[in-house]
Parts: structure tokens; sequence; C-alpha cells
């Protein structure tokens, strides 16, 4: 089982309800289009609904206004394209130590890219006969990230933290040791196919927040942007896509642990007072850790990597400390050790009992993000950022906060959790009431502690993965074979978010931000279907329009689902952008964000005109 590297706490598994409005991804059954016989598909194909098996030119019959944003190059995905890569980073946030790692590491610079490839002819996920790579390209603003080496000291001491000796600009895979995948540059890098999840991949890739202006400009980018390139075997240009690596150094323990700042935090022998500060932080944590565990080398058999017995003696003797190598951790997979606590359990559990000197109140108490952000990325970097990160109460103040989906700072720290194992999930908050009708719920507790029990599944995650008894959305797929996140976005960063880097992607291939929802994404020949898109949901469209008629009669229960027992729109049934329909000989639009009902075409689910 590969855990893959993570760097925020029980990630956001929230999906977003609005994806069952178009039909979005890969599917509609068929074969390869001529002439491209040498890229193999994994047919996705999803059977339509009843008797509508008719397809419609993408696009036909149906014009959506694209939204903010400027398209990439490339532009919007179009009826001559043949092949469409969608890529996506899958935390949201990438955690590194920064540039020292002399003294400890909790987290070294590791970034997974996962790539799916489309046939838009065909309906399927390509799979072989194409390679793919990345490479680093300009973001929004122009700033680029093209080398690590030369701005942080990991690769000086990778060997003595993780026994590996590594090349320059090279990384770790945790989940494939032979594979050591670089910084993105202008020299293409090979995603490699990976069949269990049928998407491409690569992980560990040693991306930092510094962009190659940094040193002149002091200026970080924690959203550095790659391109995607997908050829064929003669290396021609097949599809590309750009981007989003998260990664941030924003863990904040300098703001308590640097020498002279919390009293409370300092150590009984005095602050180290060391005069790199980088350096200086790390160091009045060992020698915290030394005060209150003096025997935690020997506790957790580990004299052999620190002989000299002691944390700071050690790392001051040149052997720096890896935190996982005593404290099991499930992101950088180290096992478990008798008598010592779970890395999560042991900082989350401790610093819950901490007070926060901006409410003074303890850290557990805390309901707001304000808690989270002073160690994890942050009032800088703004992590959470995705749709429901900026969804606001009518007072302004913002309606999901991290414990609304992950609990207190003492149910992050539990011991019976197994930490970015046991997350939340989509279905936790997107499910249905006791009457049957859906809902957005703000938080994954249904009361206390106990988590919302889900009555419907449409909206689910997929059971068992990456492990029996766990859900992940991360790992979830949906429509067509297609990862959520391929469609919606990663964890903490849930399409469409506040930060213009994310929205480049969804921008270029359907003409606006936000979920990947635009048929003509995925499909040249848009299938008609009653209940074969995403989630169940029926074609969008004026195919539909003229088809929707003959589905609701006798069957207006299954309507109401989305449109709302009095036919008049609910969220689920909401436009992303502008629209405008020919309908019987005249035009009907819709404004972004419509709540399209029965009402606005005639008079109800039963009146004529």
């Amino acid at each position: 089982m590969a855990i893959r590297l993570e760097c925020i706490r029980r990630a956001c598994l929230l999906c977003c309800v609005a994806s069952c409005l178009v039909l979005a991804a890969c599917g509609g059954g068929g074969s390869s289009a001529s002439g491209e016989t040498a890229v193999t598909t994994s047919n996705g194909s999803v059977a339509d609904g009843d008797d509508f098996t008719s397809t419609s030119p993408a696009g036909s019959g149906t014009t959506p206004t694209a939204g903010t944003g400027t398209p990439a190059s490339g532009g919007v995905a179009s009826g001559s394209q043949a092949l469409v890569v969608v890529a996506w980073n899958d935390l949201g946030m990438h955690c590194v130590d920064g540039k020292d790692y002399s003294v400890f590491s909790i987290l070294p610079p590791y970034n997974n890219l996962h790539a799916q490839l489309i046939n838009r002819n065909g309906g399927g996920l390509v799979t072989s006969g194409v390679s793919l790579t990345y490479e680093a390209t300009p973001d929004t603003t122009g700033s680029i990230n093209t080398v690590s080496s030369t701005k942080t000291n990991f690769w000086s001491w990778v060997k003595a933290l993780f026994g590996v000796a590594l090349q320059p600009d090279t990384g770790l895979d945790l989940s494939n040791p032979s594979l050591h995948n670089p910084v993105p540059s202008s020299v293409p890098a090979a995603l490699q196919y990976n069949a269990s999840q049928a998407w491409w991949v690569a992980e560990g890739i040693p991306l930092l927040p510094y962009p190659d202006n940094y040193a002149s400009t002091g200026q970080k980018n924690f959203y550095p942007m790659v391109k995607v390139v997908a050829r064929d075997a003669s290396g021609n240009t097949l599809a590309s896509t750009r981007v989003v690596l998260p990664v941030s150094d924003e863990m904040s323990c300098a703001s308590c642990h640097a020498s002279g700042t919390d009293a409370a935090a300092r150590p009984a022998a005095g602050w180290v007072g060391d005069a790199n500060a980088e350096r200086d932080w790390k160091r009045n944590i060992l020698r915290l850790h030394d005060e209150k565990f003096p025997n935690a080398v020997a506790t957790a058999g580990q004299q052999s990597r620190y002989p000299a017995g002691l944390l700071l003696a050690s790392t001051d003797s040149g052997q720096p400390v890896l935190c996982a190598s005593c404290h099991q951790s499930n992101a950088l997979q180290t096992p478990a050790v008798a008598g010592i606590e779970a890395l999560t359990t042991a900082i989350h559990s401790l610093h819950a009992k901490v007070i926060d000197p901006a409410t003074g109140a303890s850290m557990d108490a805390s309901g707001n993000r304000a808690s989270c952000y002073n160690c994890h990325p942050g009032a800088t970097t703004n992590c959470l950022r995705g749709v429901m990160a900026n969804a606001r109460n009518p007072d302004g103040s913002y309606a999901i906060q991290c414990q609304s989906c992950h609990g207190s700072m003492s149910q992050v720290g539990a011991s019976a959790r197994q930490g970015w194992l046991d997350e939340p999930t989509c279905q936790s908050c997107h499910t249905t009431d006791a009457t049957g009708a859906y809902q957005r719920y703000t938080s994954t507790f249904a009361s206390g502690a106990a988590v919302r029990t889900a009555l419907d599944t449409r909206f689910a995650t997929t059971p068992d993965v990456p492990a029996v008894g766990k859900s992940l959305y991360r790992y979830s797929t949906g429509h067509g074979g297609l990862q959520c996140e391929a469609c919606h976005g990663a964890t903490h960063a849930i399409y469409p978010t506040s930060e213009p880097n994310d929205n480049v992607q969804s921008n270029a291939l359907q003409g606006h931000a936000g979920t990947i929802a635009e048929c003509s994404t995925c499909h040249a020949s848009v299938p008609l279907t009653r209940d074969g898109g995403p989630h169940g949901m029926h074609t969008v469209g004026s195919a539909w329009v003229s088809a929707h008629q003959s589905a609701a009669r006798g069957n207006l229960a299954a309507c109401a689902a989305c449109h709302g027992s009095d036919y008049r729109g609910r969220p689920q049934s909401a436009t992303f952008t502008a629209r405008s329909f020919s309908i019987e000989g005249r035009s009907v639009s819709f404004g972004a964000a419509h709540q399209v009902g029965c009402y606005d075409c005639h008079n109800g689910p039963n009146g004529g005109d």
C-alpha cells in the first residue's frame, strides 16, 4: 500500500455537489477515431439511460459564456482535438521544511503529479502508445521555477536523513524507490503509467516555493506551475495542459520556538541563540525534546542512528534528526515503534493544549482556520482556498473551517486515528436528508464528534481505497474511470479556487473556471443520456431540452432530487456559467449560478408554455 507524501493533516474530502450539473469527463462508448490505432484506450463508456442513444456535436444547441480568466495556450477543447489531458496535484498543498535540513526534517521536498489522458472520439482513457512528460512553465504572473538544488541544503543531508544518495535536483519516490523524478525544468521529464490507479504519475518531485528570481526579488511562489504534454511514439504533441504543483515552507514553528519568542516554549536550559535563523528554532525544539524525553533515543531503539544519545547533541555532531525515524508516519511510510506516539498524534495532541497568544484560549478550543494556520500554510500561503473554503455565511464569516471537516486538534491527534488515512468523506456533507432531498452540510459531524452517516452514495468516495476500510477522495474514481480530483480539483483546492494559477487548467479546457463540467471537454460528440453522466446526471444542451419531456413523464421524483420538490430549482441544478438554449423556436438564457427549474420555461412540471 503506497501512501503518498502529504502536507496538510486530514485533507478536506468534500466533493462539490454542483458537479452533477453537466455531463463531464470521459464516457459514451464508441471506437477510436481512424488513424489512432497506435493509441490504446481503456473503455470508460457509460451506459445511456433507457432508449436515449443519439449523440450531438459538442456544444450543439447551447452556448456557454466564458467566465473570468483567459484560456491558456491551446484554448478550449474542440471537435478537431482528438485527445485531452487533465492533470492535478493530489493534496492541494505539499509542505517542506524550508532551506535548511542540517538539524532535523519533518517533510522533505516532495510533490506529486497525476494525469489522465482522454480520447474525445472514442470515450476512454488512453493507457499506452503515448508518453506523458512534465516541464516547468511560467505561471499567470510570469514566475517560473526550474531548479531547487541552489536554494536549499537538502541534497547535502539527504543521505544522512534518508539513507539515499541523490543527484542534485532529483527527488525521493517512496512508492518506487528506483525512481528519482527531477525538478521541473526546460527538459521534459517522464510520468509513469500506473495501471492499478489508471493514471500517469510522477511522485517525489523536489519542488520548492522559491522561484528562479527569488534571490533578487525575495518573493516566494507557493503555486508554481508545470506543463504536462502527451506525445505519440514519433514525438508529436497530442495534448497539453498547465497545472499547479503547490508547495509551501510556511510551517510557522519559529513563531513560538525561535529564540526570544514565547516564554512557554523556552527550554529550561535557555534558548540556543543560534545566529542562523533557519537552524535556531529547530535546535530549540530539539533541546526542548531532550529535556522532556531524555530517554527517547533508547526507547525508540535508535542508538545506532543517534549515538550521542540526545537529539541536539546528535545533530550538533553532524547527524540530523528525521522525526519519522522514531515517530511512525504514514506520510513517510515509516513503521510504528513501541512506546512512541505516531508523529501526527504527538504533534497535534501536544499542541492542542497550547494557549494561542492571539486569543488566550487553547488551540483545541478554536473553531476557525486561524489556529491551524499557526502551524500549517497559512496566513500567507492560504492553503485552504477552494470553493468550500471561500463559502460565506450571511454575516460574511467563513461557512466552512478546517475543523468543519477534521474536527478539533485533539480529535486529529487522537491515538486511535491513523494519520493520512482516517479522513472525512464527501458523503458526510453531500448526501440526502431524511426526506430524500440532497443537502450540502457545512460540517462532516452530525453532532459532537460523531461523523454524519450518509443516507445516499451519489456523491460518495470510493470505498476501500487505498486500503480496506478506508475511503479517500484523492484515490476515488467516478464517471468514465476518471479520478474525482481530475474534474473537481485537489483537496483544499476544489475548483474554482481563490488562487488564479489553480484555475488556469479549467479555463483552458472549458472556457471558465470551476469543475471540469462541459461535456465537450471530453466528448467530441456528446452522448444523449438520461442518467449516464457524472453522478447520474443527464446531458445538458438543446438535445436534452427536446428529450427531457418524455424522460420526466411519470418519473418526476427523479427530477426533484436536483431540481427541488417544488421544481423551481435548487443549488444542485445551478448553472456553472451563463447559457442560452434554443427552445421551440425561441431562445432562453440563464445567468451563471441560476438554479434551473420547470417554471423557467413553462408553467411547472405538468403545465404547458
